[in-house]
Parts: C-alpha cells; sequence; structure tokens
C-alpha cells in the first residue's frame, strides 16, 4: 500500500490522465451531448456521418455502447483501486484505453467505409482491455466478491458484437437481441452496484446527522429481489414478446420499489447528490412497469424503452459522474445549484421523451427532450470540466456530511 500511494504521489502527468474518471467522465460527457446534436440533425434529414448504421441504430448504439462504455471505463478504473488497493491505470496506459475508445466512436461514424468486422473489432477494444484489467486486479487482489461485474462487462461486450453482426445483416439493429442484452445487462449492474452505493450513501448521510432512521443493509431480500430481476431480464432479452415476460415485467416493477422503501427515500429530499441516485432507481423500477405496460399495448414501445434508457441509465450515471467528480477531486460532497439544474434539465429530458411517445412522437416535443439532454451533459462538462482538468485539491474542504 505505501508503494501504491507513493507511486501515485509521484505521477506529474497531466491530471486528466491521472484517474480513469476524469478522462472517460469528460468525454462521456462531450460525447452525449455531441452525439444528441448528430441525432436532431438526422432527424431533420441531415446525414452528418458516414456510418454504415441506419439513423436509429447508430442513435441507439451511440448512447448504449459509446457513451455508457465511456462511463462504465471511468467508474471501474476508479473503483477497482479502492477495491483491491492496487495502482490505479494512469499516465499511458490510461491514454491507450481512451484511445481505443475514441478509435471505437470514429469507426463507428465511418463505418461505411470500412469491412463490419474491422469496425466491430476497433469498437470492442476496450471492452477486451478492460475485462482484462478487471479479471487481473479482481484476482491479484482476491476481492471475489466483484467477480460479477467481470462477467457482467463481458456480456456487455458480447452485446455489443452482436449489434454489429445484426446491423451488418440487416441494417437495422436496434430494436434486436443485441440491443436487449446490452440494455438488460447494463440494468442488472445497475441493480447490482447501485443496490450496494445507494442505501450505503444514505446510510452514512443519515448517520452523519444523527439519524434513528437508516437503511435496511443488503440482505436475503436483495437477494431475491436481484434473482428475480436476473429472471425476468433473461425473458427480455430471449423471449421480449411472451405473455410472461410482460407479467413478469410488472412483477419486478413492484419488487424493485418494494427494495426502495426499505432505503429511507424521504429523508434526503435536502441532499440532491443522494435524491439523483434514489430517483434513478425508481426510474429503474418505473421502466420495468412501463416496458410491462408497453406488453399489453397501453403505452408505446419506444417512449417506454427510453424510461430505462434515459431515466435509468441517463439519471444514474449522471448522479455517479457528478459524486465521483466531487469526491475524487477533493471538494465537498453537495451539490451546488449548477448541479442541481443539470440534474432537472436531464429529468425533464426523460419527461419529454416519455410524453412524445405518448403523443405520436411530435417534432417540437422530441427536439425540446433532445435540447434539455444536450444542456445536462453541457453542463456537467462545463460545471465539472475544470475539476477534471485540474489536480486533486491538496486538502479536502470540512464538509457537514460524510457521505
Amino acid at each position: 500500500m505505501a508503494g501504491t500511494a507513493e507511486r501515485m504521489r509521484d505521477y506529474r502527468g497531466p491530471a486528466i490522465f491521472s484517474h480513469g474518471f476524469r478522462s472517460f467522465f469528460l468525454l462521456s460527457a462531450i460525447w452525449a451531448a455531441g452525439a444528441m446534436i448528430l441525432w436532431i440533425l438526422m432527424l431533420t434529414g441531415t446525414e452528418p456521418l458516414a456510418s454504415a448504421f441506419d439513423p436509429f441504430s447508430w442513435h441507439a448504439h451511440e448512447f448504449l455502447f459509446g457513451y455508457l462504455a465511456a462511463v462504465i471505463g471511468g467508474f471501474v478504473l476508479t473503483a477497482v483501486p479502492n477495491w483491491t488497493g492496487r495502482l490505479p491505470v494512469m499516465g499511458w496506459p490510461l491514454v491507450g484505453l481512451v484511445g481505443l475508445w475514441l478509435a471505437g466512436r470514429l469507426a463507428v461514424a465511418c463505418s461505411s467505409h470500412l469491412p463490419w468486422q474491422m469496425t466491430a473489432l476497433i469498437d470492442l477494444s476496450l471492452y477486451v482491455a478492460l475485462v482484462g484489467f478487471l479479471s487481473r486486479e479482481i484476482i491479484r487482489g482476491k476481492n471475489w466478491r466483484n467477480l460479477p461485474v467481470v462477467g457482467l462487462i463481458a456480456l456487455y461486450g458480447v452485446a455489443n458484437l452482436i449489434f454489429h453482426i445484426e446491423a451488418a445483416r440487416d441494417g437495422t439493429a436496434f430494436e434486436g437481441l443485441g440491443m436487449r442484452l446490452g440494455l438488460g445487462t447494463t440494468l442488472m449492474l445497475i441493480a447490482l452496484i447501485g443496490g450496494r452505493i445507494i442505501p450505503s450513501f444514505t446510510r452514512n448521510w443519515l448517520a452523519s446527522r444523527g439519524s434513528a432512521q437508516l437503511p435496511q443493509p443488503f440482505g436475503r431480500a436483495d437477494a431475491i429481489v436481484l434473482g428475480l430481476t436476473a429472471l425476468v431480464l433473461l425473458g427480455f432479452v430471449g423471449f421480449p414478446d411472451a405473455a410472461v415476460t410482460r407479467w413478469l415485467m410488472l412483477v419486478a416493477g413492484a419488487a424493485h420499489l418494494w427494495r426502495m422503501s426499505r432505503w429511507c427515500s424521504g429523508q434526503i429530499r435536502s441532499e440532491p447528490l443522494l435524491w439523483v441516485l434514489h430517483l434513478a432507481y425508481a426510474l429503474l423500477a418505473l421502466g420495468f412497469v412501463a416496458e410491462g405496460a408497453a406488453g399489453f399495448d397501453l403505452l408505446p414501445l419506444p417512449a417506454a424503452r427510453h424510461v430505462w434508457l434515459a431515466g435509468a441509465i441517463g439519471l444514474m450515471t449522471l448522479g455517479v459522474m457528478t459524486r465521483a467528480t466531487l469526491g475524487h477531486t477533493g471538494r465537498v460532497l453537495h451539490a451546488g445549484p449548477a448541479t442541481v439544474a443539470i440534474y432537472l434539465a436531464l429529468f425533464g429530458s426523460v419527461v419529454m421523451r416519455l410524453l412524445a411517445g405518448i403523443f405520436g412522437n411530435p417534432t417540437g416535443l422530441l427536439h425540446l427532450s433532445g435540447g434539455l439532454w444536450i444542456m445536462a451533459f453541457a453542463g456537467y462538462a462545463l460545471v465539472y470540466g475544470p475539476m477534471l482538468l485540474q489536480p486533486r485539491l491538496a486538502k479536502k474542504p470540512v464538509s457537514g456530511a460524510k457521505t
């Protein structure tokens, strides 16, 4: 441990490449905003890219396997050293990983000029590197508790490969097996990791305020909900049109809402860094309900699907990015007005996208949703970018809450 700390102190390169969260979170936010601008242009009939993917498949891929891959990369490269006590990836190795992600975005954008196999190989290279890094660190650190995370990220990479194959075969992959497998894997990661960090952060915050009521610790009931979630998502991936799947979706949504009821959500309204995570998890639960309702033709499927995509995934990742940036750059763990505005812009984007689907996708609501999305992620880049580009504060300010 002493050697690890000494090597971290000896790093003299740019701050942006001192930890994975710095480069990957900043780039993911820039890409989330930039890709939405390109998508809005596509909706107007413009073709700004030379991608072999149809516009809908490109839009789905670059959120689920582009933006999200960068967020996952930043998260695991920062979390794994905390889990294992080993040295984080920094300097030139981190530059290499960032380069793999950028190469993937460029390859997909120009994929009409490349064999699809080459596009897939370039795009999947980051996944291979991340799984290799995770496996090595967990095995050497004997951190077996987090081994399922490695399996889920590997499965997430397989989903991306399937997406490329489906796009090459018939040109449309946004409703295919690869999309469902990637989405299902991501939702399982949120249920697994979110189910750890949300009650933990909430417990620490409430305990620092002397609250007598604290979130329930992880127990058998949580394990049952996770098992049910895995079963339902398997049905979603393999049998999306089966009647039993839509019923199980409703059951899973209720199970996650019950799980949340044990986390003291009503007591953290004054701390945006916490309520944004609780809201994101609630959207995970409501996404199951919306997907089940769409199966009964009570909601349009694209609108229901965005409760998960833009809502649960978008808001959870943005909440984790803001919190991790503050904490790991030595700042107070409290969200100011600018951060609250970022959260509300993204939630507004989710609501507008849901309403657009319900009212037949009017252009005005779609553009408003896209505009709010751009505001949220461009806002993150503007507010948090300077923190990510500068070295960690020498001494962490005293905070009123330890979270």
